[in-house]
């Protein structure tokens, strides 16, 4: 747990220096759990991000977008009622609870100075962001109510009064001596690191864990020792905003983890550092919980197709016997002196078999011989005719399962803007029926994500089909570049110039394997071509296109790369 008590003291702390003093000029709620506040202070616009999801719920500024509704939510409607306008007279922490107060001061209608608060709790899945009228000590309203029979010690309802969770009785470590840290650690139980835990408020197994490795060789003297170190290094504000990265995990901290093992990444602010962690899991989540249905109906289609060309293929198998039909019908039609009607079966010479082996033929003992063998030749033609029906239906079913897959590919880096064109795309080609509050757009140009290499030209990517097709046949010139995954589904991207250097190609090809099913692999092969070489074959899926005159390049995907380059 990154987000303890301590690392919630230096984003207060960080947060006081930029935004006390400021004024609350927009509030938006871009989802269930985000708030984004807008923010006036000292000439400058600041976006503060308040979060009560219950994996990353967080407070920090950002300088990410986030799509806002058409309808703001009830909440939201009731933040800007109450504070919009309002300035900020104070930040500070409950304690060292995760738990951040900001203090407002606005005119109410007759012009009387009100106070509210807004309390952020960060804790985990009982996360919440609280409006209480400081004056009453009572609660506007909140973005999760809870009611006394989810929570015995308090409930967080509209009109009742503010409770703050049950303190647990630990001791604040920034008004410890090193003398009471020795007292409060027992050598003989072990297991320092619980110790720490269990005794002190606001430090987390991840920071006692540290804290431990940095004593070298543990004991009541060295531990208690760092553990003076690390907070007055953190009290004077000597902090490094890190994130280290290992082959399984990402962390995160206020200073160097250096019992975690990995590629470590520098940040000026707690808040850069928060927003590079959390921006792209949250959004990932956003996208999983909005486009579920969407990604469920994609999976079941795609099985459905898998499912028909096991039977047609069975089909097919059967219909290739074809040849033993016509055999029937000829060898038949040659011995019909030796068949009379009430036959089961004749046994003939088959002559087309060099050692002249004899064959049974199965008959129709109701038909002639003259019918039986015409009856052959019936099924003769209509297993080769199917033979041909079948084989196309297989690779209608095949284009299918590609076109589904390439849809997959688009909902793992979709945006939540994105849902609703990959949706729409649907709906057009009658696999979705239209919803009934489904709104109408009319000539909506879809938006495309802006990056700009290292020498400063523009790059382009599509995400979905409805952006590939209107990137590379309306947006792109002739003589622009264009990148795609070779044989691997993927976006359709741009480079915005006709002769680019080698290292904006480079730097496209990392944006067409991030944006790919590849974006995890190694040496990922990239073509690209100019778009004059780019077509769409008649009736092909959207986003389906053909290219000639490539060159192929292998890169690895760098998600640093990608943040890097995006446009903001």
């Amino acid at each position: 747990m990154s987000f303890d008590g301590i690392f919630t003291y230096c984003v207060q702390r960080e947060l006081k220096q930029e935004l006390e003093g400021g004024k609350i000029t927009k509030i938006h709620q871009p989802s269930k759990h985000d708030l984004i506040l807008q923010i006036r202070q000292k000439g400058k616009n600041y976006r503060l991000l308040i979060s009560n999801h219950p994996n990353f719920a967080r407070i920090h500024l950002t300088a990410s977008n986030y799509d806002n509704p058409q309808e703001p939510p009830m909440f939201c409607m009731v933040l800007r009622k109450h504070l919009e306008g309002s300035i900020i007279e104070e930040i500070s922490q409950v304690g060292l609870d995760r738990i951040v107060m900001l203090q407002m001061r606005s005119r109410n209608e007759l012009g009387d100075i009100t106070r509210k608060q807004l309390f952020v709790e960060i804790m985990g899945k009982h996360s919440n962001i609280i409006l209480v009228d400081q004056e009453k000590k009572m609660i506007i309203d909140s973005i999760k109510h809870v009611s006394a029979a989810v929570n015995r010690h308090r409930s967080v309802l509209p009109g009742h009064a503010y409770v703050f969770p049950p303190d647990q009785g630990k001791l604040n470590p920034f008004h410890a001596s090193e003398e009471t840290v020795l007292k409060k650690i027992d050598l003989f139980s072990g297991k320092f690191e619980k110790q720490i835990v269990d005794q002190f408020a606001g430090i987390s197994p991840l920071l006692a864990k540290e804290i431990v490795y940095r004593s070298g060789i543990a004991n009541k003297e060295s531990v208690a020792r760092t553990l003076m170190s690390v907070l007055n290094q953190i009290k004077s504000g000597s902090i490094v905003p890190q994130m280290t990265k290992t082959l399984n995990k990402e962390y995160f901290y206020i200073l160097p983890l250096e019992h975690v093992k990995g590629e470590r990444k520098t940040f000026s602010t707690i808040s850069e550092l928060l927003d590079r962690y959390f921006y792209s899991k949250a959004e990932r989540d956003r996208v999983k919980q909005q486009g579920q249905d969407l990604e469920r109906f994609i999976i079941n289609e795609r099985k459905k197709n898998e499912t028909k060309i096991q039977k047609l293929k069975h089909t097919l198998k059967e219909a290739e016997k074809a040849n033993t039909l016509q055999l029937y019908g000829e060898l038949l039609t040659a011995n019909m002196h030796a068949v009379k009607k009430g036959d089961k079966e004749v046994e003939v010479i088959n002559y087309y078999d060099e050692d002249g082996q004899k064959i049974k033929i199965p008959l129709d003992p109701l038909k002639t011989p003259s019918e039986n063998a015409q009856s052959y030749f019936q099924k003769y033609q209509k297993a080769k005719n199917s033979v041909l029906v079948v084989k196309s239906q297989i690779e209608k079913a095949e284009q299918e399962i590609e076109y589904f897959d390439r849809l997959l590919q688009q909902l793992e880096t979709a945006s939540p803007k994105d849902l609703e064109e990959i949706r729409e795309e649907l709906i057009e080609g009658g696999y979705l029926k239209k919803r009934a509050n489904h709104p109408k757009k009319k000539n909506v140009k879809p938006v495309l994500e802006t990056y700009l290499s290292s020498d400063g030209v523009e790059i382009l990517v599509g995400k979905n089909n409805k952006q590939n097709e209107y990137l590379t046949n309306r947006v792109a010139a002739r003589d622009d570049i264009w990148l795609h995954t070779k044989d691997i589904p993927g976006s359709h991207v741009v480079i915005r110039k006709k002769d680019p250097s080698e290292q904006t190609i480079l730097e496209a090809a990392n944006l067409a394997a991030y944006f790919s099913k590849a974006r995890q692999s190694s040496s990922v092969p990239v073509d690209y071509t100019k778009v004059r070489y780019v077509k769409k074959p008649n009736g092909a899926k959207p986003g389906f296109v053909i290219y000639e005159n490539q060159q192929t390049v292998y890169v690895t995907p760098d998600e640093e790369l990608v943040l890097k380059l995006k446009k903001q």
